[in-house]
């Protein structure tokens, strides 16, 4: 009798083994099985046949734990931070249209000056030209006070000692300075200057008689024949 059941319980246990094995070729041959690119894994505790696909407690905490080990996890995006734009400093440019002004003066002598007739106040067609423009003129300083060593304004003869040893020269030898923005220069009598700035051709009273022009001065420079 013990003979006889024990052969019974190992021909269903050879059984049951036959049909686990031709399960697991089953679901491994079975183009159904959704393995999305996970590979299929059968462990103990997996249980899963053509009549009952039921998968036991044990199972699927396997295929969970498998789903999560073979699934990479999404990296956060890195928000790029907006390009930086450069920005050329602005460059202030220097007020040298005074410089250029004086650079481009006209040197005349005392002989164009003379072609104002002072009695009428007729002038030659050369004179009439330089009205306004910028002119360079050699001559020399006449302080209004004798006793001034520096000043904004002054007369430019042609001739040392014009106005102060000897009596002044006509008024179309004679050119009333004015130093632009009222700037105080030195005003010695023994040197010869060139004076540069803007002639203007009108009398004007000084000191020492009638002045036929006037001068909006810019520059003064010691003498040379340059």
């Amino acid at each position: 009798m013990l003979g006889y059941g024990w052969r019974r319980q190992r021909a269903v246990g050879m059984a049951t083994l036959q049909r686990s094995r031709a399960d697991c070729v089953h679901l491994r041959e079975s183009p159904a099985t959704p393995s999305r690119g996970l590979p299929f894994v059968l462990l103990p505790g997996f249980a899963m046949s053509r009549r009952s696909p039921v998968l036991s407690l044990a199972g699927i905490s396997v295929v969970l734990f498998a789903t999560t080990a073979f699934t990479t996890p999404a990296r956060p995006v890195r928000s790029t931070p907006p390009a930086r734009v450069a920005v050329a400093p602005v460059v202030a440019k220097a007020p040298a249209a005074r410089k250029a002004l004086v650079e481009e003066a006209v040197n005349i002598d005392w002989r164009v000056l003379a072609g104002l007739d002072y009695t009428n106040g007729k002038s030659t067609d050369t004179l009439k030209k330089l009205e306004g423009k910028l002119v360079r003129i050699p001559g020399f300083v006449v302080p209004l006070d004798d006793f001034q060593e520096e000043g904004a304004e002054f007369l430019l003869v042609p001739y040392y000692g014009a106005c102060v040893h000897t009596p002044p020269p006509p008024p179309n030898q004679i050119v009333m300075v004015e130093m632009g923005g009222k700037k105080a220069v030195k005003l010695n009598l023994f040197d010869a200057v060139w004076m540069s700035g803007r002639l203007k051709i009108a009398s004007v009273e000084s000191p020492y008689g009638t002045v036929g022009y006037q001068l909006e001065g810019l520059k003064v420079e010691p003498y040379s024949s340059k």
